[in-house]
């Protein structure tokens, strides 16, 4: 397999000569340094100069990037590449048998003879996940291509002739002729809780839509999708369905543990991540590599003082050691401290590594953390993200009010909990934000590409919506959080939920099939019970841990105060003072997460260093 959770960039003009741009381009790349600390390379002819930054996973000596596949004695394709493709020792035994040789063992380079075999459509046989660009020197065209659900991400601005990419949109702003700007819709994207396909928070800048190929060439730029959900009559039944998810989470796992670093799993003590290290735990002992290695987040003082909040009922930390010892793991919990969530310097990593403002609080820098941790002992994790997506886990999901709203579900959810940015800035701005008319919009979009099935009606049919919202739109703001935050730390996490083909399998299933035994994620239960303790069989959902220790309200409160007393901070542009004020003098929370100052808080001072940070240009209505 290849390197490579690695960073990637590049810079087409059709109308410059690119050959002499060595210095910008070295500035792009290096922006990338994070994602991909073990190598670099850079590869510039006249209208094209491509830049890589290397995580070595596999094939270590072999697999060095940008890398171009000769047709003819002269380069015919140039790629940089990051991901993995997991299918590729299959791909590259046909592509041999259809005469291609290999000079590395790469799936990068088997990724570049698929595209010389098969041409565009090459993407269709591509298992795993991965954002590349492919340089086609023949055809003087640039191919920009997105797995199919999202999990790596790619963006980019369109140039008067031609384009400029990267991993992250830091590569873009890297060189001078964009800036990071923040007008409405960016604002509005930032607030709004909804991932709108191929929208970044950035002005002109675009993500690459997850299953999709973009083209560039001299008439300008093309947008095909190549793959989507779609809708198709399940016609297995219950115990063949349990069977068949079985079976594909066994081969998928299998797949994924493929490294030549070391390799673990992210446990929660919930159902999926359980799944998930019960069967690496299995293959690794089938293979006679075990044990499995376990990581754990943790706070200091969490389960003994732990507190139920709307979300969770119990503490993590009970169940991650039940699992871990019912498969012998070689277990860690990574325990962190209020003062380790405040340090100016890793909120400030954070918001820097993930170019947005921090919506989920100190979800973020706890997750930054506990990779960074983990780094030091594994290059590569795999992780439980997405199982409530694909399966149906969310409470929202078996909440009537949430089914039925007219809206995406989970925001009729979090408006109860108090998650609405936009109240702590000027009226003004905020009623040109027009937060209710944004989401109406997107929601309306959303639905409309919905994939039906003749006939079907009612719940059925409404469940399937909400499958596809989720698909589609919420699982990008965990896939984004979980990318942003690992290769931070230069840690590739792996996410084996969501594989395609049971994403796709598990779509068509019905609704009453997933619930069938009258709980959430019920095909995933009986699909894994019997690698699991029976409590951790039958634990409710519990969403990722925030901290309840009072002290971290308390210093967030007090940074909240020297920002507003300041004056002269950024986001002081954009907050209205008599809301700031009616902030500060709301009560102090007891340390549960459920109150509405401290979400209030934590998104505002995010925000003004995010504006610090990145010495973002706001182009809003005065």
């Amino acid at each position: 397999m290849n390197s490579c959770m690695c960073g990637i960039t590049g810079w087409v003009d059709f109308e410059a000569d690119l050959s002499g741009q060595r210095t910008v381009t070295q500035a792009m790349t290096d922006t990338m340094a994070c994602r991909g600390p073990d190598a670099e390379g850079m590869w510039l002819d006249r209208h094209v100069a491509l830049g890589h930054r290397r995580l070595s996973i596999i094939d270590l000596e072999g697999g060095r990037q940008p890398m171009s596949v000769e047709d003819g004695g002269h380069a015919a394709a140039v790629m940089t590449y990051s991901g993995e493709v997991y299918n590729f020792h299959e791909l590259r035994t046909e592509l041999a048998g259809r005469g291609h040789r290999f000079q590395t063992s790469s799936d990068t380079e088997v990724v570049l003879h698929a595209y010389l075999e098969w041409g565009d459509s090459f993407v269709d046989h591509l298992n795993g996940m991965y954002a590349f660009a492919i340089w086609d020197t023949r055809k003087q065209e640039l191919l920009l291509v997105r797995d199919r659900m999202g999990i790596k991400p790619l963006y980019y601005h369109a140039l008067p002739h031609g384009v400029l990419f990267g991993s992250e949109p830091k590569a873009i702003l890297a060189n001078p002729q964009v800036e990071p700007v923040l007008n409405l819709d960016g604002l509005r994207e930032i607030l709004s809780f909804v991932k709108t396909p191929e929208r970044s928070v950035f002005a002109d800048i675009h993500e690459v839509r997850p299953g999709s190929v973009v083209r560039v060439h001299r008439g300008g730029i093309d947008k095909r999708r190549y793959w989507q959900l779609e809708a198709h009559e399940h016609t297995d039944d219950l115990d063949t369905t349990i069977g068949t998810v079985r079976d594909l989470l066994q081969d998928i796992v299998q797949r994924q543990l493929i490294s030549d670093v070391p390799l673990c799993t992210l446990l929660s003590g919930g159902l999926d991540s359980s799944a998930i290290t019960a069967l690496a735990a299995k293959a690794l002992a089938a293979q006679g590599s075990g044990p499995v290695r376990s990581f754990a987040v943790d706070f200091v003082g969490y389960a003994e003082n732990f507190t139920p909040d709307p979300m969770r009922d119990t503490p993590d930390t009970p169940y991650v050691h039940e699992l871990a010892e019912h498969v012998q793991a070689a277990h860690s919990d990574i325990v962190l401290s209020t003062s380790d969530l405040m340090d100016p310097a890793n909120r400030a990593t954070v918001i820097r590594a993930n170019e947005s403002p921090a919506t989920w609080g100190d979800a973020y820098i706890s997750l930054y953390l506990l990779f960074r941790a983990i780094r030091e002992h594994s290059t590569v994790a795999l992780s439980g993200e997405s199982a409530d997506e694909v399966f149906g886990g969310y409470r929202w999901f078996h909440d009537p009010r949430a089914v039925n709203a007219d809206t995406f579900p989970w925001l009729s959810m979090f408006a109860s909990q108090g998650r609405r940015g936009s109240v702590l800035f000027d009226p003004a701005l905020a009623k040109k934000l027009d937060l209710r008319a944004y989401r109406e919009d997107s929601y309306r979009q959303a639905i409309a590409e919905v994939p039906r099935l003749d006939g079907e009606t009612g719940h059925e049919r409404r469940m399937r919506e909400i499958s596809y919202l989720h698909l589609t739109r919420f699982v990008q703001l965990l896939l984004d959080r979980k990318d942003r935050m690992s290769m931070a730390s230069g840690l590739e996490v792996r996410v084996p939920f969501c594989d395609h083909r049971l994403v796709q399998y598990v779509f068509n299933a019905p609704w009453a099939m997933k619930t069938f035994d009258g709980h959430e994620k019920s095909l995933l239960r009986a699909a894994t019970r019997h690698l699991l303790p029976t409590s951790i069989a039958e634990r409710r959902k519990s969403p990722y841990p925030t901290t309840q220790d009072p002290s971290y309200e308390r210093a967030l409160r007090e940074q909240f105060t020297r920002v507003v007393g300041a004056g002269d901070a950024p986001i002081m542009a954009l907050l209205g003072k008599a809301e700031s004020r009616g902030l500060l003098d709301e009560s102090p929370g007891d340390g549960n997460s459920g109150g509405l100052a401290r979400p209030l808080m934590e998104f505002a001072l995010s925000l003004n260093t995010w504006l610090q940070e990145l010495n973002v240009r706001l182009d809003l209505p005065v």
